[in-house]
């Protein structure tokens, strides 16, 4: 348990900006659609059956969608703005699939501050190793609010 410990907190709304960008490359591994798999229960003969994918337009097992998705909210969680950040909306278009063992290219890009709401949005995009666009789209984000130092009034919640 972190009681009394500091914790690592992400950028806070006044500390972002429009314009800021955020790279990152993601490539997916057997282990990591392994794990999505297990996790879900989800056993979609496109996303691990090579002999029944060939015989599909893509022609080789895909990374699901909702894999990419948890691709993207973990780079919010982890880097912009960081750790207490959460998403609040999502539009994403899936342009391209995307192949195991595949290396995708995040760009992400403050487009919009809004500190009356307390909300930010970020524009992604996202290309294969081909430099072709497989992703688009935009999320608003709400970034890690203050908090206070322990006291009564925050461990009434335990």
């Amino acid at each position: 348990m972190l009681l009394g410990k500091r914790r690592k907190i992400g950028r806070k709304i006044e500390e972002i900006s429009i314009g800021e960008k955020l790279t990152l490359t993601e490539t997916v591994e057997d282990k990591d659609l392994l794990l999505y798999l297990g996790l879900t229960n989800d056993a979609n003969p496109l996303y691990i059956q090579h002999d029944y994918a060939a015989q599909t337009p893509f022609e080789k097992p895909i990374v699901p969608t909702i894999m990419l998705t948890g691709m993207i909210t973990s780079a919010i969680s982890k880097y912009l703005p960081g750790p207490g950040a959460h998403v609040v909306t999502q539009k994403l278009e899936f342009l391209k699939p995307i192949y195991h063992y595949s290396s995708i290219h995040f760009l992400f890009e403050v487009v919009d501050v809004h500190p009356e709401k307390h909300l930010i949005d970020i524009q992604i995009q996202a290309t294969n190793d081909a430099n072709e666009t497989v992703i688009q789209g935009s999320l608003t984000v709400c970034p890690p609010h203050r908090i206070e130092t322990l006291n009564e009034k925050v461990l009434d919640n335990f």
